[in-house]
């Protein structure tokens, strides 16, 4: 049987998987994320009176790039030429929650997943640093990939019901 962990070799040693063999394929995924804040950091987005300035559009723009950057953080990542990446934000008032959406699409020989999460976790977090003068105790929750498309594993489709 071979070892379904690609990251390492026959002893254990991490390793960057070798996929010149693969065919490129066009390969796409989403995944999202949330951060609960308070009312009045709520309402310091909502109104956009952040002292940093307009939460989300920073966010978005930082999210792109963290995408951009994903094997700069992530070991054994392989660098992509990216052909699309967005980040796209629902909010949430009622909940006092911004839940962020990052799609990443390529044409190669390896997924995007790691990037449309590391897009999600970049937003987040801009949300946190752009927001964390009015709100200290924010939270954020639930980053998980939404689907993939593409490659040798095909599709996957998160369902209602998987992992919290």
């Amino acid at each position: 049987m071979t070892n379904p962990l690609t990251h390492f070799d026959a002893a254990g040693n991490a390793v960057m998987v070798d996929v010149t063999a693969k065919a490129e394929t066009v390969r796409t995924a989403t995944a999202e994320g949330t951060i609960r804040l308070s009312p009045a950091a709520m309402q310091a987005l909502l109104q956009g009176s952040a002292e940093k300035g307009d939460v989300l559009g920073v966010a978005r723009v930082a999210g792109i790039m963290g995408v951009k950057q994903t094997p700069s953080l992530i070991p054994l990542c392989h660098p992509l030429n990216l052909g699309k990446v967005s980040v796209d934000f629902r909010v949430d008032e009622e909940a006092c929650a911004v839940t962020a959406v990052c799609t990443a699409k390529v044409t190669g020989q390896t997924g995007v997943e790691m990037e449309a999460l590391t897009g999600v976790s970049i937003a987040l977090l801009t949300v946190y640093d752009m927001l964390k003068a009015v709100d200290k105790g924010m939270e954020i929750t639930g980053v998980h990939l939404l689907e993939k498309d593409g490659g040798k594993s095909g599709q996957y489709q998160r369902k209602a019901g998987d992992r919290p």
